[in-house]
């Protein structure tokens, strides 16, 4: 048991946390939220023995393991392997204490080594090691390849894994998804809901932290809040306790209003594929924990893109790669409505596939055919690091439209929390959440019609997430986005492509089955057969022959929601005329009193046909719920 009374933590001259107390049990799976800023970082650097409290008392029993994540990694001649068997203190001090024991002659000290060596799984440690290099993304061939030789993203990946390895009973993961993909983060999941130990985690990742954690710590002010249950828990139990604040109740309800408005107009256009059909359950959630984020800084939309073409790319048999094509043959079409997701592996080609249609790296072959009309808006982040560290926030929006005003600036960069100085100060001094919300605060400002999204969510807090992630339902244009959030996928994307060994093809499931096959790939790869490098492949027409089968079930429902989706389309465009109608001030003249009276009818009996027909819409989804 881990407890902290009455505690102060500061940062520099500014107080983080005050007269805090808190107790962690053993076994205690607990993720720590809160903005950029909040202190969440120095909170673990306090257990971690790193930064000394103000105030208070903090116990941690003694010969506790506190095993957590570097920041930063050198480079060194050492090899990934050996980085990550360093980790592990006790194997390599036996190491050493039996190479002397050996060169010395000692055989009873040596049996007697050989015995704590057993004692630890060491003889297996090894495989351990490259087991959790495996999971994070690591190829074979880069286990012996030198720390010097891999960039920051990939250093981050061995600090984790190095903290992985590390004996613990008490572990400190501080945005571990940060640079990893989306496989590498299913994996981790799957490998945080095995370990015995107590966890702390720090992650922007609703999903992630939905399937690994069973507390919440949040900071509140200088104060911290605990809550029991997972993030979603969290959410509404924050949403009904800021509910009873009068002060946030009107916000709420209009957050609520947009909310249902935007569920109602997805519904009635929504296609049938299951990804679909589960982003609009998601959407249903959002309405319910959207007063759980009533008091967010951060609240913007992307412009209307105004008049949009029916397609703005049309790919044929691209290739894409460097020295060697690392995707062939590469044939889509994106049209204005087009919402997509890449799946695949680290390194399959994914960043590259949207450097190539950024125009930041050229085809290797095929073509690219581009509307007249085509406005792209880019983000990846190298993006974030070429921001001129010079400018202030206002001059870079300036430099991108010099016909707006100062103060519609200021109105629009208040919505990503950058408000009063904060648009005259030098963007070198911004943090890295800071620079990641101006670069998409950049973007949006100039008013894309196909936006092309590198892992949009890292370096950014769940308040950001979660404005970001409304805006994107909201945004008019067409786009692709790389993400290992699968939150953010499942309630922005309509539709899934994958690479998978050099080949790109739709993804015809959603992301529930994306995780099975790769948990199916997990399986493969610990059996023996996995020695001989085999790959589940992703069987595209075994999928096709399910979806079939699946469309012929589901004929007679899909017929009923398209008679319900045609009347719910017709009852709403009379709804509308009845508005413009009853909008004419000539309407209610004493002259005009009976037709006043048939409009006012008609307009009742609308709204009650579209609550009926919407009823009996949601129940069909029930049942074509069911089949899925």
């Amino acid at each position: 048991m881990i407890s902290l009374n009455n505690i102060m933590i500061m940062r520099g001259s500014q107080v983080l946390l005050r007269d805090v107390s808190l107790v962690l049990h053993k076994g205690q799976r607990t993720g720590v939220i809160g903005r950029n800023g909040c202190g969440k970082t120095s909170l673990f650097r306090v257990l971690d023995g790193e930064l000394p409290i103000e105030e208070g008392e903090l116990f941690i029993p003694s010969g506790l393991r506190i095993a957590s994540m570097a920041q930063e990694t050198p480079g060194s001649s050492r090899t990934a392997l050996e980085f990550v068997l360093d980790a592990h203190l006790e194997f390599r001090r036996l190491e050493e204490e039996m190479l002397q024991a050996e060169e010395s002659g000692d055989d009873n000290r040596l049996a007697h080594l050989h015995s704590e060596f057993e004692a630890i799984d060491a003889y297996d440690i090894t495989h351990r090691a490259e087991t959790l290099l495996s999971g994070l993304g690591f190829s074979t061939e880069q286990f012996s390849n030198p720390i010097s030789s891999f960039s920051g993203g990939w250093r981050v990946r061995l600090n984790l894994a190095a903290a992985l390895m590390c004996p613990s009973d008490l572990l400190l993961l501080d945005e571990p998804t940060n640079h990893l993909d989306l496989e590498a983060t299913v994996w981790l999941e799957q490998w945080l809901q095995q370990y015995q130990g107590t966890i702390l985690l720090i992650s922007h990742d609703r999903t992630f932290l939905d399937s690994v954690i069973d507390n919440v710590i949040s900071f509140e002010g200088d104060g911290l809040d605990l809550y029991k249950g997972n993030y979603s828990a969290y959410e509404k139990q924050r949403g009904e306790r800021l509910a009873l604040q009068q002060a946030m109740f009107e916000k709420q309800q209009r957050r609520r209003a947009e909310i249902e408005d935007f569920v109602r107009r997805f519904r009635v256009k929504a296609s049938k594929a299951k990804q679909a059909q589960s982003r609009l359950k998601e959407l249903g959630r959002m309405q319910d924990i959207a007063p759980a984020h009533i008091d967010s800084p951060f609240k913007f939309q992307f412009p209307d893109p105004g008049t949009l073409p029916a397609y703005l790319l049309q790919l044929e048999k691209l290739a894409i790669g460097f020295d060697a094509p690392l995707v062939e043959n590469i044939t889509l079409s994106i049209r204005s409505e087009s919402r997509i997701g890449l799946l695949g592996f680290n390194g399959s080609g994914k960043s590259t596939l949207l450097k190539v249609l950024s125009g930041q790296l050229e085809a290797m072959a095929g073509d690219i055919n581009e509307s007249k009309k085509l406005k792209l808006g880019y983000f990846a982040q190298h993006q974030v690091d070429e921001l001129d560290s010079h400018a202030t926030p206002m001059q870079l929006l300036q430099k991108v439209d010099q016909k707006c005003t100062e103060q519609e600036i200021r109105n629009f960069l208040g919505g990503f929390d950058f408000r009063g100085g904060r648009v005259d100060e030098k963007i070198g001094i911004f943090s890295g959440g800071e620079k990641a919300r101006l670069a998409l605060a950049k973007i949006a400002w100039q008013k894309p019609n196909l936006l092309l999204l590198d892992e949009p969510t890292n370096h950014l807090d769940l308040e950001m997430v979660h404005a970001l992630t409304v805006a994107l339902q909201e945004f008019k244009g067409a786009m692709i986005i790389v993400s290992h959030d699968r939150h953010l996928l499942v309630n922005t994307v309509d539709e899934f492509y994958s690479i998978h060994q050099g080949v790109f093809s739709e993804f015809s499931g959603n992301l529930a089955d994306y995780e099975k096959w790769l948990s199916q790939q997990a399986k493969l790869e610990d059996s023996p057969a996995g020695n001989n490098k085999e790959i589940v492949k992703l069987d595209k027409k075994e999928m096709r022959q399910q979806a079939a089968a699946r469309r012929q079930r589901l004929a007679p429902l899909s017929l009923r929601e398209k008679e319900l989706e045609k009347q719910m389309e017709k009852t709403q465009k009379r709804l509308k005329q009845l508005e413009e109608l009853l909008a004419d001030e000539t309407l209610y003249d004493e002259s005009r009193k009976q037709q006043l009276n048939e409009f006012l009818l008609e307009q009742g009996k609308c709204s009650s046909d579209l609550k009926v027909s919407e009823e009996q819409w949601l129940e069909v989804q029930e049942e074509i719920a069911e089949f899925e």
